[in-house]
């Protein structure tokens, strides 16, 4: 019995830890759209990284300059194939935290 008990919880932690999510802030620079692509210039931790997706599709928006919450989901999750994040209000903006912005293809520059 203790044996299941311990194999149930590695194998809890295994999964927890294959599925977790990467959060970080990140100050966005500045929004454009080219050929149908939105492009969002970010700064995370110093390093300029770029933010992108297909304007029209349900969870692509241009973001305005601010700090925001940025969340790398696992592999092969996520619309895009690519390192793909989504983006949450800052909770130090007033807007509600938990509502997802969009959902982008991030790139280093």
């Amino acid at each position: 019995m203790k044996k299941a008990f311990v194999l149930s919880l590695l194998s809890s932690l295994i999964i927890t830890l294959a599925f977790a999510q990467t959060k970080s802030s990140i100050t966005v620079k500045g929004s454009e759209l080219n050929n149908g692509v939105v492009l969002v210039n970010v700064v995370r931790d110093g390093k300029t990284l770029e933010l992108s997706c297909n304007q029209g599709a349900s969870s692509c928006a241009p973001l305005k300059s601010g700090k925001y919450q940025l969340v790398e989901l696992p592999p092969n999750h996520g619309m895009y194939d690519c390192r793909d994040v989504e983006v949450y209000a800052d909770p130090g903006s007033g807007l509600e935290p938990t509502k997802k912005i969009g959902e982008y293809c991030l790139t280093e520059k």
